[in-house]
């Protein structure tokens, strides 16, 4: 694989770019990858279907397991409810 360097970025993407590492809990280098690919269209490997996550963040596998445990009980009718 090849490298490149960026000289005399702006502050104002620089802040940016480091931001949405920061929220998306990436290295800068996985980061600044991932917003090359969205910008040319490619599909990337770190989104998983589309479905807004770029809104909302990406959940673990435990943070999914922990909200549909905290859910569950919605699911249930109670039928006195309903009379």
């Amino acid at each position: 694989m090849r490298s490149i360097t960026i000289h005399n970025l702006d502050d104002n993407l620089d802040t940016l770019i480091r931001g949405e590492a920061k929220s998306w809990g990436l290295s800068l280098n996985k980061t600044i990858k991932r917003l090359l690919e969205q910008s040319l269209g490619i599909t990337h490997k770190y989104r998983r279907k589309s479905d807004f996550s770029e809104f909302f963040g990406l959940w673990t596998k435990k943070d999914a397991e922990e909200f549909d445990r905290a859910v569950r009980d919605f699911e249930k009718i109670d039928r006195e409810d309903w009379k």
